[in-house]
């Protein structure tokens, strides 16, 4: 048989395969071999060799738009790795659209007028097009050399084995619903290709993955888990640089399934396929912080922080695009309800204490003259007002990246912004009928009728209030309901501020007709944590325990939230943790480590329901008189019934204290909390933070001091081989129990294993720290040796620029290491 003959005949088996495929059964075909022409319609796919990826037409709204994709075909979830037309999709998929190769020998999507909507750009044709395993669709000459992969054209999603060059981006869709391209990118830095970072327009970094240390970036220390991933980059200096990464084999030999995807609210994450859940769970996000997302929420767009609905307008706005906003595109931002806000008698509404960038800002003095200065200037939105000193700030021009303040800033100045007078929406004045006058005559009739009521009513809505319960339906009769009015007076206008956490500030007052010093917790107003104030309430309102913070009462009155606690006159832990704070002896850093283990004890064992704290860190721990440690802050605590093993919570600890299995997604037990105990455990022993310049026992007299240095792979190190001296806090000058600080070491180390079955609990913890139980030599956390990228338990030494030392990279301040910053 002749060549030409045998050619033929193989082309017509394609094509009978290509017609039963998309006129009969319309059943996936593998590595589909394309001659001339191929119809895929919303009903089809072709799939990859074992059915890991496949490529179809879908539909992703009620819309007439069709887009041509690649998606996970092994999983339920509808997950779309790449999209072809995401700027141009086929409007009606009929028998004349689909996916054609034409004469040119290049790979096009075409609408039902025969419109090439899109179309590859490869110099040499093609003669098929295949589909790999490993989502990357190729087209191959005659030779089976690959002439174009969808690889060199990412859309928002990196795959293992995908290279990122210099000239290639990854860039999210415009909302959740529409593929086209959005207004984010990631990419290799322009100037020198040496490090990843996330922009805005194109223009505007806000996010930087650190310096390529050779074996990772520097600032994203999840890289360097060996065991879980493998990363390489090369090349860095040159324009065709390239980033790419792929799984380790695991037990079973098959990775799990893993993707990059740059998000369409502007964040880069990473997710890892949970069989067991029939979920993807977020291994790691940057930035940690949905709020850092430069102009994620547009002009006089607040920030929240909230996943579902991240973005609102500021009183007396509205959004600009009302359908992309309803989309979760925020980008367009608010603009004012009405032009009425520009009138000479408008008011002011309170917002709070807040960030923002692109205001102009004009001085004009006091609260007066800044209010007159505004109402006359149509330009002017509000004013920033320090409340110590009352001077003010008009506000002029635009706003963008309007957010509360984190946990870590603290500041006297609170923005006002202009609204119509009297609320708003203006009043509009209506003529009254006599119809409508003698129905108003009725009315006030039967409010009068019913003002008979009023005292029973609000007693009634008292008692409501006072039988806020958990889900046991347990009443919280210790805790007492407080007005707003007697709070601000409490607090003396809320004028003495203790800090600011993450969900709002805490200020000092004293309650009416009393000596007693209380704290009061005010949640902000707009993004401000309902659901972690219902938890706060529930939680601590029906436990009583010498180590845990005790809550007095609480205020849901109107917008207004607030939390009332006892006065802890030494503050918290963390400040004790500063290189220029005072100094604890060990006598009370050993009381601090053994009251923090018998009030978490208590919530895991003690009460009916063990209860999971989610957040222990220095900043939580507070000390009364007698530096008696008390555990607070309770918002983000979960309750896990005893039927119960474990429980699913969202990722919200704050990084750096974060157990390894809960940062994979997995459901927690209460052995998160060990980790996080651990790991302040370490922070106490050291009289440092994790994260900060090296200890005096590393540098000495150098100039290393002022340098950032991760402390908790030394210590480890330095614990195991039984040199506690080297890692308990200089400052002590060696006034401390050798055998208090070598148990209270290892039980550290014990504390952050990476199994959580190796970890001890927290009544085991009690019982190692007084000296019932001997402490055995932990083995070293394989997470730290990670950390520090195969060189045991090296301190990592992170230069004035950021960029770690060659071989010893570490995170930079920004890393979910670095324990100031909450998620």
């Amino acid at each position: 048989m002749s060549p030409f003959v045998s050619l033929s005949i193989s082309l017509l088996v394609i094509l009978a395969s290509i017609c039963r495929a998309a006129i009969s059964d319309k059943e996936a075909v593998e590595n589909l071999e394309i001659a001339s022409v191929v119809i895929v319609d919303g009903d089809s796919s072709i799939l990859s060799a074992n059915g890991t990826f496949k490529l179809g037409f879908f539909n992703n709204n009620e819309q007439p738009r069709w887009f041509l994709g690649i998606s996970y075909a092994s999983i339920p979830t509808p997950t779309y790795v790449w999209v072809a037309n995401r700027e141009n999709p086929v409007k009606i998929l009929t028998s004349t659209a689909g996916v054609v190769i034409g004469a040119d020998g290049k790979l096009a999507v075409r609408d039902s007028d025969g419109e090439i909507v899109w179309k590859t750009e490869n110099e040499e044709p093609a003669a098929a097009a295949k589909l790999l395993e490993d989502g990357n669709l190729v087209l191959v000459d005659t030779h089976d050399s690959v002439v174009w992969q969808s690889f060199d054209f990412p859309a928002d999603t990196w795959l293992p084995g995908m290279n990122l060059s210099g000239e290639q981006s990854l860039t999210p869709w415009r909302s959740s619903d529409d593929p086209s391209p959005g207004l984010y990118s990631l990419r290799l830095k322009q100037s020198d290709y040496s490090e990843l970072e996330l922009v805005c327009n194109g223009t505007i970094a806000y996010w930087s993955s650190g310096n390529w240390t050779g074996n990772a970036f520097s600032g994203v220390p999840e890289m360097m888990i060996q065991y879980l991933y493998r990363f390489h980059f090369t090349n860095p200096s040159s324009p065709a640089a390239s980033f790419g990464y792929m799984e380790t084999a695991t037990e079973s030999g098959i990775p799990p399934l893993t993707r990059f995807k740059l998000e369409s609210t502007g964040q880069f994450h990473q997710y890892t396929w949970s069989s067991q859940t029939e979920s993807w769970n977020v291994f790691w996000r940057a930035p940690d912080n949905l709020c850092k997302v430069y102009g994620l929420c547009g002009n006089f767009g607040f920030c929240t922080t909230q996943l579902l609905n991240p973005c609102k307008c500021l009183a007396g706005y509205k959004p600009v695009d009302d359908s992309g906003w309803a989309s979760g595109d925020f980008s367009r931002g608010c603009q004012l309800e009405n032009e009425s806000a520009c009138e000479s008698n408008n008011g002011f509404e309170e917002i709070g204490a807040v960030s923002f960038d692109r205001a102009i800002e004009f001085p004009t003095g006091s609260r007066t003259s800044c209010e007159k200065a505004c109402r006359s200037n149509c330009s002017c939105f509000g004013y920033y007002l320090n409340e110590k000193t009352g001077k003010c700030k008009a506000l002029l021009g635009s706003m963008i990246n309007l957010h509360n303040l984190t946990s870590d800033s603290i500041s006297e100045d609170i923005l006002y912004v202009k609204v119509p007078k009297g609320g708003l929406t203006k009043n509009k004045q209506k003529k009254i009928s006599m119809a409508a006058l003698i129905g108003i005559i009725c009315g006030l009739l039967s409010i009068l009728s019913l003002l008979t009521f009023v005292p029973l009513f609000l007693y009634v809505k008292k008692r409501r209030m006072l039988m806020m319960t958990m889900k046991n339906n347990e009443p919280m009769i210790n805790l007492k309901v407080f007005s707003y009015d007697e709070l601000n007076s409490a607090t003396g206008g809320f004028s003495e501020k203790l800090g600011h956490g993450g969900f709002g500030a805490v200020f000092k007052g004293e309650l009416p007709g009393s000596d007693i010093e209380i704290a009061v917790k005010r949640l902000e107003r707009i993004g401000g944590g309902e659901r972690e104030f219902r938890a706060e309430v529930c939680t601590v309102g029906n436990i009583q325990h010498v180590n845990l913070v005790r809550l007095i009462g609480f205020c849901s009155e109107k917008s207004h939230r607030l939390l009332v606690y006892d006065y802890m006159p030494n503050g918290s832990l963390s400040d004790y943790l500063k290189r220029d704070g005072r100094i604890l002896n060990w006598d009370a850093r050993f009381k601090i480590a053994t009251g923090t283990a018998k009030g978490l004890a208590y919530l895991h064992e003690g009460c009916r329901d063990c209860i999971i704290h989610c957040d222990i860190k220095p900043e939580n721990i507070l000390l009364d008189n007698d530096f008696v440690p008390k555990v607070s802050d309770f918002g983000l605590a979960k309750l896990l019934g005893r039927d119960f093993s474990r429980v699913l919570a969202t990722m919200r600890g704050t990084w750096g204290y974060v157990a390894p299995e809960w940062i994979s997604g997995v459901a927690i037990t209460s052995k998160a909390d060990v980790y996080s105990y651990g790991m302040t455990l370490l922070e106490l022993l050291g009289g440092r933070r994790n994260v900060e310049g090296p200890p005096q026992s590393v540098v000495g007299d150098g100039d290393g001091a002022g340098e950032k240095w991760f402390f908790p792979p030394w210590a480890a190190e330095k614990i195991i081989e039984g040199e506690m001296d080297l890692v308990v806090d200089f400052r002590l000058g060696g006034k401390y129990d050798k055998e208090e600080v070598r148990r209270l070491g290892l039980v550290a180390i014990w504390c952050i294993q990476d199994e959580e079955a190796t970890r001890p609990s927290m009544r085991d913890v009690l019982k190692m720290l007084e000296g019932v139980v001997e402490v055995g030599i932990p083995p070293p956390p394989k997470l730290l040796q990670a950390l520090v990228s195969g060189e045991s338990f090296k301190g990592v030494i992170i230069d004035s620029d950021g960029g770690a030392t060659p071989g010893s990279p570490l995170p930079s301040e920004n890393s979910p290491i670095n324990g100031r910053n909450t998620f």
